[in-house]
């Protein structure tokens, strides 16, 4: 059989993976902070786009009241409203010049010398503390008047410690071993280091790297550099002057505690119930993470995307929150300008210029589409849940990701993207739009299914109005809300349970009755 070689033509279609397409992905599932650091880094590399601030004023550093214009991608609005730049004829310098020559050349000699001069007497020395802009005080005319100066910069736990350390050691060996000690805390303040390792790397005893650390945990916060949480309790506990060997036996055994099982407690302790409960009560007052209280890192705010009101007219008012849609313009008359001084089309500046161009307008049309799919996403969820923002929880309605698709004409992907890490602000507080979407959980009735948050929820309130005298357990609560048309197994009733990190009812009637006899602290 001959081989020959032909030519056929063939259509199909396929899906391409642009970069910007892959970036506008990237754009869409981005937080507010992310969305924010890579409209930075596109304002850096590129010099036609400007962001404008809260306020209505550009977000650069220019303070120019001859800025040039600017045009919006979107809407093409041209800001004409800055003031005519006056030209500098003779006629007018001679009005206006010497004015301001004046004023620039009018200083005030009594600062001129401040290091030889006399100090300027206060008025009310006694309010010189009081009054930043008091004449004699540092702030003299109340300029530069900061509010920060005011507040209280918090103390970390590492700078806390190493207050007290040159105190509590003498040894700059003994201080250097503190030092890495310190180091190898954790949030809560529990020493996460192996002596063995520690000993092995300074050089020094196993025995002297143990009477550091016994020094150590004399410093406060009580039960710092505790490497357990029995070792946490003891070690406050001993500065109390509460640690006993029935205490002692107590917190060897707080796997025994956290079971509810106090029959054996009194054995090991070798006490009767009030002195257990005596003891509970101070187990009570103890702090099992000391270091929690200090500053570890900056704490960020979330800034909700979508904000939802009650409409006057009826129903809930769904907008985007301006605080989260940066605001970024083009600047076409520099595109312009550049264009006119280059003059040749095919030069490397004007194609720099023409890619700016392109990335800017790709960027604000994002930033646009973005927004709208975020918008219709919050608009058909808070349909969906329009009973839940106005009865509560216990009417969320179960919810998942190809409702909202299929009634947006989106993909699910899609809405899945949007749904991530953004947030919803209403009047019953802010949520993460994935807090919307739960499993359906059938009806006992056969009628509407329920969401799992809002059985969870109420699992929960059956827990918390329990009595000491009845205690519910799985069993009660499955026939309770078959009762209230929710169809749900046993073992569900426990998973759920658990996940709320709830007690068995064995436990909890352990506790209830030995918290009844408790004296309230």
């Amino acid at each position: 059989m001959a081989l020959s070689a032909n030519l056929f033509l063939r259509q199909s279609q396929s899906l391409v993976m642009t970069p910007q397409l892959m970036q506008s992905i990237q754009l869409l599932q981005m937080t507010h902070i992310e969305l924010m650091q890579f409209i930075s880094q596109e304002i850096e590399r590129n010099p036609l786009l400007e962001m404008v601030a809260d306020d209505g004023d550009l977000g650069g550093d220019s303070a120019d009241p001859t800025d040039r214009p600017l045009v919006s991608a979107d809407n093409n609005h041209t800001h004409d409203d800055a003031p005519a730049t006056p030209s500098l004829d003779s006629d007018w310098y001679e009005e206006n010049g010497n004015a301001s020559l004046n004023d620039r050349l009018d200083a005030n000699f009594d600062n001129a010398y401040s290091d030889e001069g006399s100090a300027v007497r206060p008025d009310a020395p006694e309010l010189l503390s009081q009054w930043k802009s008091m004449p004699g005080n540092s702030g003299e005319t109340g300029e530069g008047f900061d509010l920060d100066d005011f507040v209280a910069g918090q103390i970390s736990l590492r700078d806390h410690l190493n207050q007290q350390i040159p105190f509590a050691l003498n040894n700059d060996a003994d201080r250097l071993v503190a030092a890495v000690l310190v180091d190898h805390l954790d949030e809560a303040g529990y020493l996460r280091a192996d002596l063995d390792d520690v000993a092995s790397r300074l050089g020094r005893d196993l025995h002297a790297i143990g009477q550091v650390l016994e020094t150590l945990q004399t410093l406060e916060p009580a039960g710092v550099f505790a490497r357990t949480l029995s070792e946490c309790l003891a070690i406050q506990l001993r500065q109390r002057d509460r640690y006993d060997p029935a205490m002692a036996g107590l917190v060897e055994n707080l796997e025994l505690l956290a079971k509810r099982d106090f029959s054996t407690l009194k054995k090991i302790c070798g006490v009767d119930e009030e002195d257990l409960i005596d003891m509970l009560a101070e187990i009570r007052k103890l702090n099992p993470k000391p270091g929690s209280n200090f500053e570890h890192c900056a704490t960020e705010s979330v800034t909700p995307d979508i904000v939802v009101r009650p409409d006057p007219l009826g129903g809930w008012k769904v907008e985007l929150n301006p605080d989260a849609l940066p605001r970024v313009l083009v600047n076409q008359n520099y595109m312009a300008a550049v264009g006119r001084q280059t003059g040749n089309k095919e030069s490397g500046d004007h194609a720099f210029m023409s890619e700016c161009m392109q990335s800017a307008n790709w960027l604000t049309r994002s930033l646009d589409q973005r927004a709208k799919t975020i918008m219709k996403v919050a608009v058909e969820i808070v349909r969906q849940q329009s009973a839940f923002l106005e009865q509560g929880v216990d009417h969320l309605r179960p919810l998942n990701l190809k409702i909202v698709a299929d009634a947006i004409k989106m993909h699910e992907s899609t809405v899945s993207r949007v749904t991530t890490n953004k947030y919803m602000m209403t009047p019953r507080g802010l949520f993460e739009l994935k807090y919307f979407f739960s499993v359906s959980i059938a009806s006992a009735e056969g009628g509407d299914t329920h969401s799992a948050e809002a059985v969870r929820h109420r699992i929960r309130m059956m827990i918390a109005q329990e009595s000491t005298e009845a205690v519910l357990s799985d069993d009660d609560i499955v026939h309770t809300l078959k009762k209230s048309g929710v169809d749900l197994a046993r073992r569900t009733v426990a998973k759920y349970r658990e996940s709320m990190n709830i007690p068995s009812s064995v436990q909890r009637r352990r506790e209830k009755r030995a918290m009844a006899r408790i004296p309230a602290i």
